[in-house]
């Protein structure tokens, strides 16, 4: 699925934000290499710096110290390659599915052919074509997360970065979107690096998963999922799966 040579590579980082007792340190010396095709999990506790590490990957904020790379370039600031989707699926009420998904394509100003073409690729590839023309009042919470997955790949990213993008729905609709990702993950063949409070869910989705340590995150784990896909929910209730995310449970503490 996957080659040795890293698409995007983040070295030593070093982030933390001003308080009014002083600067917190959100993450501390972490070193990240994510292979073209592969699908990364990052848990940990809460406040370990999981969004911070993915906002840097994006190139949204920079580092205090320490750098990330994108195919061996520098990156500084956001790119069109990698795209992001937040917990908050952000749909403007006004716009119809379509336009939403439309609205970074109008932003770069991409002829309406083109960018109709694209809409309709992306919607697609969500399952979500039929609801095109409906406002995000009348969809459902997973679907708008769908409709905000479709935004991040109407750019046609080589890297989507999740972060939390099910952690407000229930959990047979979180189930659902799970499957649904990893579809998504096999046809596309993306680079995938997504963000979880959920362990079985790092696990199930997952290549490789991450682990950070309670503020300052450092990486204290790198545990490999080597679980044959294709994936079903039953693997949920397979011994092997539950060893792996038992391992992931005992790295978290």
């Amino acid at each position: 699925m996957t080659n040795d040579q890293p698409v995007l590579t983040a070295s030593h980082l070093h982030k933390a934000f001003p308080s009014r007792r002083g600067a917190v340190a959100a993450l501390e010396d972490v070193s990240v290499a994510v292979r073209p095709g592969e699908f990364l999990s990052v848990v940990g506790p809460s406040g370990c710096g999981k969004t911070t590490l993915l906002r840097l990957l994006a190139g949204l904020i920079a580092p205090d110290a320490g750098e990330v790379r994108f195919n061996g370039a520098l990156l500084t600031e956001p790119r069109a390659e990698i795209g992001v989707v937040f917990q908050n699926a952000n749909l403007m009420p006004w716009r119809t599915v379509a336009d939403n998904v439309r609205l970074p394509l109008e932003v770069e100003k991409l002829p309406s052919a083109e960018a109709a073409g694209r809409v309709q690729a992306a919607l697609s590839m969500v399952g979500l074509v039929e609801f095109a023309a409906n406002y995000p009042h009348e969809l459902s919470g997973g679907m708008q997360q769908r409709v905000a997955i479709a935004r991040a790949l109407v750019h046609q990213p080589k890297i989507l970065l999740l972060d939390e993008p099910f952690g407000a729905l229930d959990a047979l609709t979180r189930e659902r979107l799970n499957e649904e990702l990893l579809r998504l993950w096999q046809t596309s063949h993306k680079t995938v690096v997504m963000v979880t409070h959920n362990i079985r869910e790092a696990v199930f989705l997952a290549d490789r998963v991450l682990v950070l340590s309670p503020r300052p995150g450092r990486l204290t784990a790198a545990i490999p999922v080597e679980i044959p896909r294709p994936r079903k929910l039953s693997l949920l209730y397979d011994g092997a799966f539950n060893d792996v995310a038992y391992r992931v449970r005992q790295a978290i503490g």
